[in-house]
């Protein structure tokens, strides 16, 4: 059968459309076996299989008018992929489900597909199989499996005295979010950004290596996950504002919708940068900004706390899904 579809995916039908979206997943050499049976098979060289799902939804975490079949495929493998990069993992395998409406044009799932493919070989990772339904608007569930060749890095193991560090762009893809929700179309930096992330993906299992007491990926904004660490690790934390990179294209979008660009940096989520926390006295390669330092939680201050230059930031700390 030819991969070569055209019209929507009532006409095609589901098996037309696996076989098509499945022929565009290469698998690597840790896939024993791939699409095709009622689940997959991976090698598990080592002791602990790392494995998260989230999930997109039309409307809510992207817009067909802003964003591409493309560009959301490779944000929503990005968004899973970083799952496993948090935890200083390397990420083997997507597992991938797909619900649209009928009428959805074939072209979009099948581009859909290739920007999933195309994030995903950035790792080494291969699409293993997943499922397709009807639905009324797009919805993807992706589950990521990954493999740690340095130990699992968790969020509950900062301590008093530790250095904070970034990896990776922040503040970017929310810039996009705000130039987007405004009817423009430029920085095309930021816009880019919010369209497709770029995580650092060498940098979680890099952390592990230089022994990161705990770490996560910056989805929902940088303070509400610095948060997470915080609490997790019953700890409080303290950034500044002077030890972040506020770039041009930042300072122009916020220039320009009469903003603080610093709130994109400390609020913003969807870059899937790394925040990690390592021991005073380590010293950290070039990819890693130090911001901030964790402080010992007492009486006088929460556990889960995190101030900004010394006192609590008056904006939330970064997005609620239930809001």
């Amino acid at each position: 059968m030819s991969h070569t579809l055209t019209g929507t995916l009532g006409d095609v039908g589901e098996f037309n459309l696996v076989a098509a979206l499945t022929a565009k997943f290469e698998q690597s050499a840790e896939v024993l076996l791939g699409p095709g049976d009622d689940a997959a098979v991976l090698r598990a060289p080592g002791e602990q299989v790392i494995a998260s799902l989230d999930m997109l939804v039309q409307g809510r975490h992207f817009r067909l008018d802003w964003s591409s079949a493309t560009d959301i495929g490779h944000k929503a493998a990005a968004e899973n992929l970083s799952d496993i990069n948090a935890m200083g993992g390397r990420p083997t395998a997507l597992l991938v489900g797909l619900a649209a409406p009928a009428d959805l044009d074939v072209t979009w799932a099948l581009d859909f597909a290739t920007g999933l493919a195309d994030e995903a070989a950035k790792v080494g990772a291969s699409i293993i199989g997943g499922d397709l339904t009807q639905a009324d608007a797009i919805t993807i569930a992706i589950t990521a499996l990954g493999i740690c060749d340095h130990g699992v890095v968790r969020r509950s193991g900062a301590q008093p005295g530790d250095q904070v560090a970034l990896a990776g762009r922040q503040g970017w893809a929310d810039a996009g979010f705000a130039v987007l929700g405004r009817g423009f179309r430029s920085p095309r930096a930021v816009v880019d950004a919010h369209r497709q992330p770029q995580p650092p993906y060498a940098a979680g299992p890099q952390a592990a290596a230089l022994g990161a007491t705990a770490m996560i990926d910056v989805s929902d904004g940088f303070l509400q996950d610095l948060g997470h660490v915080a609490m997790a690790s019953g700890v409080a934390v303290d950034v500044e504002k002077a030890d972040f990179d506020l770039p041009e294209s930042l300072q122009a979008v916020g220039a320009a919708l009469g903003v603080d660009p610093m709130r994109f940096v400390l609020t913003g989520g969807d870059d899937y940068g790394l925040i990690a926390t390592f021991p005073a006295g380590a010293t950290l390669p070039d990819e890693w900004r130090v911001v901030g330092h964790v402080r010992e939680s007492d009486g006088a201050v929460d556990p889960g706390t995190v101030t900004v230059d010394g006192a609590a930031y008056d904006d939330a700390g970064g997005h609620q899904h239930f809001r």
